[in-house]
């Protein structure tokens, strides 16, 4: 048998009129569909846990939202619609707005076997950043510096970034022209941005 936690119970009851079936709803089809499961509060909404965290329902003003911490595994990808609002089932006004209970008994009994086996959550790559622009007088600078435009040039793009950055950063003019003259210097000796904290 499953466990209550008695906070759920308070969760529900304070939210909205409009809230509670829909609430009260999930809470019935999660240990319908895992007899397993236990319930929790995390981040002060109320979780289900099975071997690992499994699904979550919350509730606002005006809308629900129930989502799966597996969600694009558990039910694929989720409409442009549907990330306007936590979880992968929108902005849920009423217990039409749900799937059917046959429906979402597959999805929790597919969360729960994802768990059991071990399958770790769908993680987006980060989009790597845009290279950075050279501004006009670093690029001046690495022209009239051969040694120091060759090596600037075999940088990574977050080394570069981090020159560009520091320089670009100055509010002082004669701070730029400073930093200018310094970075022109360690790129010539091979040095990153922050040589100074790498180990040797």
């Amino acid at each position: 048998m499953g466990k209550l936690d008695p906070r759920v119970d308070a969760y529900i009851e304070k939210s909205a009129d409009f809230a509670k079936p829909i609430l009260a709803h999930l809470r019935d089809v999660v240990h319908a569909a895992c007899p397993q499961v236990e319930e929790t509060m995390k981040w002060s909404f109320p979780h289900f846990m099975h071997q690992g965290m499994m699904c979550a329902m919350a509730s606002f003003k005006q809308h629900c939202t129930f989502g799966f911490w597996k969600g694009e595994l558990v039910v694929g990808r989720a409409s442009a619609a549907d990330e306007r609002a936590m979880g992968q089932f929108g902005r849920i006004t009423s217990l039409a707005g749900l799937p059917s209970r046959k429906a979402l008994t597959e999805y929790i009994r597919k969360a729960a076997r994802l768990n059991e086996e071990g399958v770790g959550p769908v993680r987006a790559k980060p989009k790597p950043r845009p290279e950075a622009a050279i501004p006009d007088d670093l690029a001046s600078a690495l022209k009239r510096n051969r040694k120091a435009a060759t090596t600037f040039a075999t940088f990574s793009p977050s080394q570069r970034r981090e020159y560009i950055e520091w320089i670009v950063e100055a509010k002082r003019e004669e701070t730029r022209t400073k930093r200018l003259a310094q970075a022109v210097e360690w790129i010539a000796e091979g040095k990153a941005r922050n040589w100074k904290y790498e180990k040797c």
